[in-house]
């Protein structure tokens, strides 16, 4: 009889425990990003620029720099945007937890693989190792993600920095 309850006591630690995290992964962390910015590095300046938006979703945690995720749209075309803002190669979208609906990262990276997408640099080191890129449509749909820069594949991989890395807070 006694190993029956201990038994069940074990199974429903397990149960509890999977649950909370399974919660925790997926919702727990995540807050909605009330105001929002978008914006591109400029060809010219190589600064960040604010670009027109619209319809503007965003979520974030604090648990990771890479957690980032946001959707708009905006009026730009693809060829204006390529001839005034930075572009990128190689960046692939990350996934979004299933209750994010306008994020699809299959979807986007598809657009992006078919070149119906275009990446763009947003911002450069906002977090250690870690961009903010931004992939717009054809049809004006956008979508920002973090994704770690060379210094941050090092950092985070345990290889040496070097000094062409940004110096790393510490706090």
């Amino acid at each position: 009889m006694n190993g029956k309850i201990i038994g069940s006591v074990i199974v429903l630690s397990g149960i509890i425990a999977g649950a909370a995290l399974y919660y925790l992964q997926v919702y727990g962390f995540y807050e909605t990003v009330e105001a929002g910015e978008v914006q591109l590095v400029s060809v010219v300046s190589d600064e960040p620029e604010p670009i027109p938006f619209d319809n503007f979703e965003a979520i974030d945690a604090d648990s990771s720099p890479i957690r980032y995720r946001a959707c708009f749209t905006t009026e730009l075309s693809l060829s204006l945007l390529s001839e005034t803002y930075v572009g990128l190669d190689g960046a692939a979208p990350r996934n979004a937890p299933g209750w994010f609906d306008c994020f699809d990262a299959e979807a986007i990276g598809a657009e992006l693989n078919a070149g119906t997408a275009l990446l763009f640099l947003s911002e450069k080191n906002i977090d250690f190792g870690v961009d903010r890129v931004v992939a717009i449509t054809d049809d004006g749909r956008g979508y920002v993600w973090h994704e770690l820069n060379d210094c941050g594949e090092k950092a985070y991989d345990g290889t040496i920095v070097g000094e062409e890395c940004p110096r790393r807070d510490t706090e």
